[in-house]
């Protein structure tokens, strides 16, 4: 009779080991489920995150490439405007001065006459500041007020050359100025003057 209990009771034993044994197996594979579940969110954001990444990689570099396309476009332009430096020799009497010429139209013309052929005027004092003399024909003018110093060469009322040993304000269109003013207003003097104006 004993023999028999003890059977049943370690039956029992068995049993309630057995169960318990699988109630935490079934336990363990929800909790293996959370977690599966908890990471795939993360795998999400970190995706979410790289492409995010990217994206501002590709806007940074769409950013750049104008900047560098500017660049060039702005150093193809400053370089198309670069203009080589007119001189022109101004020959007063004895004395050759040099003169650096304005960009206009009126210098173009006036530098389209000088390659023909040297212009000379015959250019008479005015006022004690100027020599003024006829041209003999029209340029093209583009007149400002301007405050003229010693050197300055201007067109007036677009068939008159101005050159300057002294100053004034008057609308004139600007075609030059000499380099080196030493012994200009010498060269000039008080009396009219013969000016031949060439370049080289």
């Amino acid at each position: 009779m004993k023999r028999k209990l003890l059977l049943i009771f370690g039956c029992i034993l068995i049993l309630t080991v057995l169960l318990t044994g699988c109630g935490n197996g079934q336990q363990a594979d929800p909790e293996n489920s959370t977690s599966a579940q908890t990471q795939e969110p993360s795998s999400e954001n970190n995706t979410q995150a790289r492409a995010e990444g990217s994206d501002t990689e590709e806007s940074a570099l769409r950013t750049e490439s104008p900047s560098s396309s500017g660049q060039n476009s702005g150093n193809n332009v400053i370089s198309g405007e670069e203009n080589e430096i007119m001189k022109m020799n101004v020959q007063v009497g004895d004395h050759t001065f040099t003169a650096t010429l304005e960009n206009n139209d009126a210098v173009d013309f006036f530098v389209g006459m000088m390659k023909d052929a040297p212009v000379t005027i015959r250019m008479s004092d005015y006022s004690g500041f100027e020599k003024v003399g006829s041209l003999g024909t029209s340029l093209p003018a583009d007149n400002s007020r301007i405050t003229t110093q010693a050197g300055d060469i201007m067109l007036y009322q677009g068939n008159q050359i101005v050159i300057f040993y002294g100053s004034n304000s008057w609308s004139y269109t600007r075609l030059g100025r000499i380099d080196d003013l030493t012994g200009w207003e010498e060269a000039l003097g008080s009396d009219d003057v013969t000016v031949t104006f060439s370049i080289e």
